[in-house]
């Protein structure tokens, strides 16, 4: 067992009752592991879309101002006071960031479970993993097999689950095949690559063409890019030869999942027998699991009544398949972390690093392949 250290630097978010966002690293104490527990050496942890409410907390980074020194850097960002309600349960408090990571286990707990995991490189859930050490549970980590490194075990949680649970929601609610918006992103492909392994037609929604191109070298059949005068059209028939009635929305604002709702009508309409005043008898699903698009959800309520909106989160999803399924499903991305689950990263930071004004400005945005990773190790 390596000597426990006895600090740990760790980037916080605090919401000011000012009205201000402040980012800063700070000392945390190390506590040596429990029983049943390890700690971790982080050495890579992914900015999600997930993490980003947490640390921006609604702040416009724009506006944002640089202190410190490029080592202890510390910043200050506006929010808007109409915004302000929503984080009260918050405000004043510092709070720790990250939602997933992996590293080196260097200490571990009495149990054989525990013990077992020593100079092993695992993947961790659970925040604070922008830190330089973190304590977890043992059932909290995913063991990598040799010769996987920290970088690639670094998102094995929220992206290959989230990924998974969509197919495995759509088969739960007896459909065949599925729809998918942002499709291009590090989950959008995975969730690709699953469709063709187990053989689930899939609807890909992007933006742009390079977008498409991305999904199309990767094996994907259907994808409709939004940004083309032909997407209506080329949405429903998309949906009209694979059967998607159900799609998972991660840009929750604007019109796309009233765009969606309206192809799967007109899709299902088209092999209807004789007219219905209520619409279509085929159920039309979308769950909104994201909110890259801040604006408001607009329905235009023009397919019929057999329909349904929604939200739809990670941990609910596991709770409901319970412990052997999601047991199940953490082995899958174990066994196929560097091929169905591979992740790729436009950048690799320090924690320090992550506070500075291109890297925030740039992550910030959400964009499609502006994909970053902190090594708090760095």
């Amino acid at each position: 067992m390596s000597e426990i250290p006895n600090i740990s630097r760790q980037l916080r978010s605090l919401v000011k009752s000012s009205g201000e966002l402040e980012l800063s690293i700070h000392d945390s104490k190390v506590m040596p592991p429990g029983i049943n527990e390890v700690l971790i050496k982080v050495e890579a942890s992914p900015i999600n879309p997930s993490d980003l409410g947490l640390l921006l907390g609604y702040s416009d980074i724009t506006k944002a101002k640089y202190f410190g020194t490029e080592s202890n850097p510390r910043v200050i960002a506006p929010i808007n006071p109409k915004l302000m309600p929503a984080l009260a349960a918050r405000i004043d408090k510092s709070m720790p960031v990250g939602n997933e990571g992996a590293g080196l286990v260097i200490a571990a707990g009495e149990s054989d479970e525990a013990q077992a995991l020593i100079g092993k490189t695992v993947a961790g859930l659970g925040a604070p993993m922008y830190s330089q050490y973190r304590t977890l549970k043992v059932h909290q980590c995913l063991e990598m097999h040799p010769g996987v490194s920290s970088k690639q075990a670094a998102a094995c949680f929220v992206n290959p689950l989230t990924a998974m649970g969509m197919v495995e929601t759509m088969r739960l609610e007896g459909f065949s095949a599925l729809a998918h918006t942002a499709a291009a992103s590090n989950l959008g492909q995975m969730l690709q690559k699953i469709c063709l392994i187990d053989n689930v037609p899939l609807v890909n929604i992007v933006r742009k063409p390079e977008q498409e191109q991305i999904l199309r070298a990767i094996g994907a059949t259907h994808v409709c890019d939004s940004s083309k005068d032909t997407f209506p059209m080329d949405l429903q028939n998309a949906i009209a030869q694979t059967q998607a009635f159900v799609a998972f929305d991660a840009t929750g604002g604007g019109r796309l999942a009233n765009d969606i709702l309206s192809a799967m009508e007109r899709a299902a309409n088209a092999v209807s027998k004789g007219f219905n005043h209520y619409g279509s008898t085929q159920h039309k699903q979308v769950y909104i699991y994201g909110g890259l698009e801040r604006s408001d959800t607009i329905l235009k309520r023009n397919y019929g009544m057999q329909w349904g909106l929604g939200g739809w989160l990670l941990t609910p999803f596991l709770q409901k398949v319970g412990r052997e399924r999601t047991a199940e499903l953490r082995q899958r991305v174990a066994n196929e972390v560097t091929t169905t689950f591979q992740s790729n990263f436009s950048q690799e930071v320090s924690m320090a690093g992550a506070l500075a004004a291109e890297a925030l400005n740039a992550y910030s945005k959400q964009s499609t392949g502006q994909k970053y990773l902190i090594n708090p190790s760095l």
